[in-house]
């Protein structure tokens, strides 16, 4: 799951600024970063849909820069790792969370818009990768390293690789414009590990 952090801003000394109108405004710039992308957004646009002015917004954030980045920067991957000793069990969970993710209203959207902005805006994707797509990749590169221990892999079984065609199979559907199959995470997973299973037992799961 893809939750934001709550927080609370501070100027010093003094009383501390309203958690709940930052959260607003930061919920309102996601919104806009996946509705209109990041070249639309504006300080303007993101205050009117928080209900708040803008001088609200830019007593908290000098720059667009600033307030994507913090909105950004909110983003997480909360779920635990799954570990129940079955490596396809908790490789198709840490997917199935993954497809719901992406599929909810913004999911890709988010995505592209950091894409997009690589090159003019860099610390958009950087804070992206940090907190959204290198914790799901390192959740499954961990049930994967997991069953290495366990003697479950071929020796030659390449885990990065095994990674990216797990996650990377999600936006190949998309990208060609096809349906994400029924069963997308069962059907993955049990293509990538009959791969790099090492006996018969292992290639069907415990």
């Amino acid at each position: 799951v893809i939750t934001s952090t709550q927080t609370t801003s501070f100027t010093g000394p003094g009383r501390p600024r309203d958690p709940n109108v930052n959260q607003a405004i930061l919920a309102a710039t996601l919104r806009q970063l996946s509705k209109d992308g990041y070249g639309r957004m504006s300080m303007d646009s993101v205050a009117a849909e928080a209900g708040v002015t803008k001088p609200t917004v830019y007593r908290r954030w000098a720059s667009k820069a600033d307030l994507a980045t913090a909105a950004l920067a909110e983003l997480q991957v909360e779920e635990a790792a799954p570990s129940s000793g079955d490596a396809p069990t908790d490789l198709r969970a840490v997917l199935t969370t993954l497809q719901r993710s992406l599929c909810r209203p913004n999911g890709i959207a988010i995505i592209g818009t950091v894409m997009v902005e690589e090159h003019h805006t860099p610390e958009l994707i950087t804070l992206f990768r940090q907190r959204v797509v290198r914790p799901r990749r390192a959740m499954l590169r961990n049930v994967l390293e997991e069953a290495e221990k366990r003697g479950d892999l071929r020796n030659d079984a390449d885990i990065d690789t095994a990674v990216s065609m797990l996650i990377g199979s999600f936006y190949a559907h998309y990208l060609t414009g096809e349906k994400i199959p029924r069963g997308w995470p069962r059907r993955i997973v049990q293509t990538v590990w009959e791969g790099i299973a090492k006996s018969p037992q292992a290639r069907k799961g415990k």
